[in-house]
């Protein structure tokens, strides 16, 4: 029983794991326990970055190009909803890629990006006592800002500007002249407007303005390409609509199938496609008369 005490007696505690690490921390040199300071230091670095780095969004342009008016509304609506936002190097503004077109949504349906454009809320800000040149300017301007907004829901054009030359009413019938006007347009890379489209823009613009017929109503694209003219040309072609039809559908379809090929080599916005097809719809016609002699058996 002595023994067993003794024994008992004798044998050491466990050491405690933490106790361990502190002694061998102490038995190391100055220089080695600043290394080991640093490397842990570097870890722990590393770990909190990547902490971070992982719970940051995928951002994705929500617009690019806004006006300053527009740039603070837009962040005002967004600080105002507590959407995570930020601005890239280019001026960008950034969103949460999984919120990209819920936040679009949101915009549109308060009427945003103007796109530095303004409509007949202009009238609504005019003060009382303005002169009527004045008041027949700011009309203009607020026609020219609605029918560039209507332009811009077409699904091909990215932004519009509209331009109104309306003369001053004439007394006499001889020298009175009839209002023009000028559409820019600015398309998505790789996209076109077929003759059905230009000539719903032209009537649009036409029958928004009294007396503008729409031959005086000039459309063209950002790359100075005369689109209004394309319709009269084709069916100045003697085309009907669906030959028009199948001869835009062709020149749609080569276009897409160059961009497939193009966008991974060169990227999606660093080119530009047009293709002018010549579909040839002639027809003939061949009449074919045979002749034998009578009583005479027909071959087999």
């Amino acid at each position: 029983m002595a023994a067993t005490t003794e024994t008992t007696a004798g044998t050491a505690p466990a050491a405690n794991p933490a106790d361990r690490l502190r002694d061998a921390f102490n038995r190391l040199g100055s220089q080695q326990k600043i290394v080991l300071m640093v490397a842990i230091a570097a870890i722990v670095a590393v770990i909190v970055g990547t902490i971070l780095w992982s719970r940051q969004p995928n951002w994705k342009v929500l617009f690019s190009n806004l006006t300053e008016k527009d740039g603070g509304s837009i962040a005002a609506i967004l600080e105002q909803q507590n959407i995570p936002h930020r601005y890239s190097d280019t001026g960008a503004l950034l969103v949460p890629a999984e919120r990209v077109h819920e936040v679009r949504l949101k915009l549109a349906s308060q009427g945003l990006p103007r796109g530095g454009m303004v409509g007949f809320e202009l009238m609504e800000n005019q003060k009382f006592g303005v002169s009527q040149f004045a008041e027949q300017v700011n009309y203009q301007r607020g026609l020219e800002g609605e029918l560039a907004r209507t332009i811009q829901a077409v699904g091909s054009v990215q932004s519009a500007r509209v331009h109104l030359a309306i003369p001053k009413p004439s007394v006499f019938v001889r020298e009175e002249q009839k209002p023009a006007a000028s559409v820019m347009l600015n398309l998505y890379p790789g996209r076109n407007l077929d003759a059905g489209q230009i000539a719903g823009i032209t009537h649009l613009v036409s029958s928004s303005v009294p007396q503008l017929p729409a031959s005086n109503v000039t459309v063209i694209d950002q790359n100075g390409t005369l689109l209004s003219q394309l319709k009269s040309k084709l069916t100045e072609a003697g085309l009907d609509p669906a030959q028009i039809k199948y001869v835009r559908e062709v020149e749609n379809s080569i276009i897409k199938r160059i961009d497939e090929i193009l966008a991974p080599l060169l990227g999606q916005d660093n080119f530009k496609v047009q293709v002018a097809a010549d579909v040839d719809f002639s027809q003939t016609e061949q009449t074919a008369e045979s002749f034998r002699p009578n009583n005479t058996p027909e071959s087999t």
